[in-house]
């Protein structure tokens, strides 16, 4: 075939495609091919499509630098589009994008194969109707056209000579990054495939640029590498060593920061960086999210506790109110905790290296007067693809340093000096939805979370430990954590995807929950209570055919005998009221409380109609799926009308009423129950959710007032303000808490308790709880269907810590669990403290031995002393870190440890013990 004037020349292309699941290499050479060439459309919706690519380099062209050169239809930014993987010789080459459409040619003869992804766009913003991509799956219409696959001599452009080079007493180091969000507009299965073609691109650029340095987060991409491509892990291994390939992140995922527990947040860091340790013999000190949507406050010890001594993010650079005032600096936790953190001032992590971006970043730099260095991401990221060779070069034009975030970090500390010092959570001012979009996905991560833990606690009781099943569970739980899964931002397919994941998770850990219960309370028929709490609890409970007084002591069990109520404790209810000892509540005909009157103090909570429900209109201007717009505030219509109620429960132990609303296209049914002797008023919400971009909250007016609440943090709490006179107060007009939230003074509160929500607005007397959203980008039906959750509210008399707010809250979280038996110890505490300040938070076995890890910590944020009392066969204990290696051995006396907390501290307790020939089992 004739060479054009241009020099180039088409290729031969053969294509296959594959609906459905992707198949393997092995598989897709054996299909059956057909002739395709540019011009030719290809490709429905989420489908692959195999091409096989021959041709051959003419005589003439000999060394000469060729190409073979893509335009599989490219309509979009790298990783929002087609997109392929190439093989060669049966193994992963490089990827082809649009950013990264040359493959080089070595050798007279052209045969590999393109394994081309359909990729559709999701809609994050804009018109109506958008495509929903579950629906897509189905499409039969071909979604690209192939415009151009050719052979072309490449002669890439000399750089012309400038006074580019960048001089000045700022150090840059530029590090290549490949940001790949593990599922958002594209399924898990596609990240998958992102990361193979973004990473084997950049092993290749390795290749050719030795003084290139690539960094890649998430433990977890690097173990579908390993399960999926063993060759390509084996480069990123050789990579590794050769110093070329940075593993960074120290999370398994990089995941969001407000939504999961304290325990998942250790998890992460654990899984994270015990698979760097284990698979390149390295333990990275840097905690890297770049992309995550707010950090809380005592993350800076959990950080340190797993052995990082820096943080990197530049997310709050994207604040709608107040921009970050510094880059580099010292972040305090809420227990004291220490971090150097650093946003790099580009304010990106997929910067193009243009010598502009990166003269902005230096004059961006607002810490000049402490430090002379920062950090430049580069590379095409979100969707992956990586740094391009142009960036590489263009950072030996400008002379910009090429390094290691390790090395940056242990640096630029070093020389940091007279650091600013934030002390408390990094609220993101921004994608403020996020707390309560995909309230489905929410509900079920809340019960992943609380069944791993019971099945951890009872399978330790039991002395069977499933570790690989849970080991498994939680995998899949923290995969689901990432910061575009669980805060709700996602394509309908990955909820698809998420929701049966967390499904599953839950389900395997009741089921071992259940396997280690009938161990311990072996055969009989008495009832035996379960509490997984670190405190005792009486309550009463439903047995089926009957409501009993119930007791179990803290994290154990007890066969049941005579506990009860007094008489004067019972709940009595009528049409309009219900009250027991504590509370008398009083309601509308309209089912709105007009009372809740507390008895025991005689004073009123209510200042205005309570439990009301108000729906605004919710239409952020950017994005849909995360943000609530401050101006959702001027549109509000208030839930009045009643379509029915109910008395269910008419008094006694326990009273209930149910109150059923329809409003739009929904309908709203509502338990409100009140047990005997209890200061817990509990709302059991079903809920036929139809509505489209309506925020629904539910509001408490109270009589009561300060200039900040009190919310619940992982392992701890943090104070925000009740006002608007500040800037940063104004920016907080939605916040993030985990069980609980409360607001009051030293006299008298009123906390608001939840089973899976996370959105909170309390301004004035107002307490107010986000309930359900309905954006329609990039999910179409997002929310819409059937939900369920429950709520409650808790006056209570002086501080919430003396109360038991906190306590009340996990218990709404973990029911307590009734099954028959007649177990040998008829009452057994595992764990016993002696001041309800300390919270146990888990009790599992440890990682790499026989011993159990007992997890603990400060809750009132005030310090203490405390006795632990265990019934665990235990002989030596050993305070570890969050990655259980021992710090130091603590004193054991007959099964007591005497400890000493300062506030919000977090606390691992390694418990080892000897078998019967003595050997200590560790």
């Amino acid at each position: 075939m004739r060479v054009t004037d241009e020099q180039s020349l088409p290729l031969d292309l053969s294509a296959f495609c594959v609906r459905g699941e992707p198949i393997s290499y092995a598989d897709a050479i054996r299909g059956d091919f057909v002739k395709i060439q540019a011009g030719d459309a290809w490709g429905p919706p989420w489908s692959t499509t195999w091409f096989r690519v021959r041709g051959r380099v003419p005589e003439s062209w000999a060394g000469r630098r060729v190409v073979a050169q893509f335009d599989l239809g490219f309509d979009g930014p790298t990783g929002f589009t087609c997109e392929a993987l190439a093989w060669k010789d049966g193994q992963p080459w490089r990827g082809v994008d649009p950013n990264h459409r040359r493959l080089p040619i070595d050798g007279p003869d052209v045969d590999f194969y393109l394994e081309a992804a359909a990729n559709p766009r999701a809609a994050e913003q804009g018109p109506e109707p958008v495509p929903s991509m579950i629906a897509l799956r189905e499409s039969p219409e071909p979604a690209f056209v192939l415009r151009q696959a050719v052979l072309r001599v490449h002669n890439p452009a000399e750089p012309a000579v400038s006074d580019e080079r960048l001089n000045g007493p700022h150090q840059v180091t530029a590090i290549g990054h490949a940001h790949i969000d593990t599922a958002w507009l594209w399924p898990v299965r596609e990240a998958k495939r992102k990361v193979a073609r973004s990473w084997s691109t950049q092993l290749a650029l390795m290749d050719e640029y030795p003084d290139y340095v690539f960094a890649a987060s998430q433990p977890v991409q690097y173990e579908w590498m390993k399960e999926l491509h063993p060759d390509l892990y084996r480069r990123i291994k050789a990579k590794v060593i050769a110093g070329g390939w940075e593993p960074i992140g120290a999370m398994w995922v990089e995941a969001d920061c407000n939504l999961p527990s304290g325990e998942s947040l250790v998890r992460q860091l654990l899984h994270g960086k015990r698979f760097f340790m284990r698979e390149f013999g390295y333990e990275t000190k840097v905690l890297w999210l770049p992309d995550v949507f707010g950090y809380p406050g005592n993350l800076p010890q959990l950080m340190a506790e797993a052995g990082c001594d820096f943080f990197l993010t530049q997310k709050l650079s994207w604040n709608d109110t107040n921009q970050p005032e510094h880059h580099t600096f010292t972040w305090e936790g809420i227990d004291g905790t220490r971090i150097f953190t650093h946003f790099p001032p580009a304010d990106t992590y997929n910067g193009s290296f243009s010598a502009e971006e990166v003269e902005r970043s230096i004059r961006n730099f607002k810490d000049g007067a402490s430090s002379s260095r920062s950090l430049y991401l580069f590379g095409w990221g979100d969707g992956g693809g990586g740094p391009e060779p142009e960036m590489i070069e263009s950072a030996h034009r400008l002379g910009v340093e090429l390094g290691r975030a390790a090395d940056f970090f242990d640096e630029a500390s070093a020389e940091a000096h007279d650091l600013t010092t934030w002390v408390g959570e990094l609220y993101f001012e921004l994608h403020r939805g996020t707390y309560t979009s995909q309230s489905r996905t929410k509900l079920l991560h809340r019960r992943a979370e609380q069944a791993l833990r019971e099945a951890e606690i009872w399978s330790v009781a039991a002395g069977d430990y499933p570790a690989d099943e849970l080991e498994a569970a939680w995998k899949t739980l923290m995969l689901n954590q990432f910061h575009d899964i669980l805060p709700g931002s996602s394509i309908d397919w990955v909820y698809e995807e998420s929701n049966r994941d967390l499904l599953r998770v839950a389900n395997t850990a009741e089921e071992i929950t259940a396997r280690a219960t009938r161990t311990l309370a072996g055969s009989g028929h008495q009832i035996c209570v379960f509490n997984v709490n670190s405190h005792r609890r009486l309550e009463v409970v439903d047995l089926g055919d009957r409501l009993r007084v119930v007791e179990s002591p803290a994290c154990g069990w007890a066969i049941q005998s005579d506990a009860h109520v007094l008489r004067d404790q019972l709940v009595q209810v009528t049409n309009r009221a219900m009250e027991n000892d504590l509370l008398r509540v009083e309601w509308d005909d309209r089912g709105l409380l007009t009372s809740i009157w507390d008895k025991e103090v005689r004073r009123e909570v209510l200042s205005g109609l309570g439990n009301l429900l108000q729906l605004h209109d919710d239409n952020p201007a950017l994005h849909d799926a995360w943000d609530i717009d401050l101006d959702y505030l001027k549109s509000r219509t208030d839930i009045t009308d009643l379509a029915a109620q109910q008395v269910e429960q008419p008094g006694g132990l326990r009273g209930a009423v149910r109150f059923t609303r329809e409003f739009g296209a929904s309908r709203f049914s509502q338990r409100m129950v009140l047990d005997a002797g209890s200061r817990l008023l509990r709302f059991e919400c079903d809920v036929d959710w139809r509505e489209q971009h309506k925020l629904l909250k539910v509001a408490f007016p109270v009589t009561v007032s300060s200039d900040e609440a009190t919310y619940e943090t992982q392992f701890g709490h943090v104070r925000r303000p009740t006002h608007s006179r500040t800037s940063r107060a104004r920016a907080m007009f939605e916040v993030c808490a985990q069980r609980w939230a409360d607001l009051g003074d030293a006299d008298y509160g009123v906390a608001l308790l939840n089973d899976c929500k996370y959105g909170y607005d309390i301004h004035g007397g107002v307490m107010r709880l986000s309930l359900l959203r309905a954006p329609t980008h990039p999910d179409p039906t997002a929310d819409w269907g059937w939900h369920r959750f429950t709520y409650a509210l808790m006056p209570h008399l002086g501080d919430f810590r003396h109360a038991g707010v906190i306590a009340a809250a996990e218990d709404l979280n973990a029911p307590l669990r009734i099954t028959r038996g007649a177990p040998a110890d008829g009452r057994r505490s595992l764990i016993e403290l002696d001041t309800p300040q300390v919270v146990v938070q888990t009790i599992k076995r440890a990682e790499d031995s026989e011993a159990t890890i007992v997890r603990l910590y400060e809750a009132w944020g005030g310090r203490c002393k405390v006795r632990l009392r265990t019934t665990l066969p235990v002989s030596r204990a050993f305070i570890c870190d969050l990655l259980e290696r021992d710090r130091r051995e603590v004193a054991l006396t007959d099964g007591e440890i005497e400890l000493e907390l300062t506030p919000f501290k977090i606390l691992t307790l390694k418990l080892e013990h000897q078998n019967p020939q003595g050997d200590r089992r560790r």
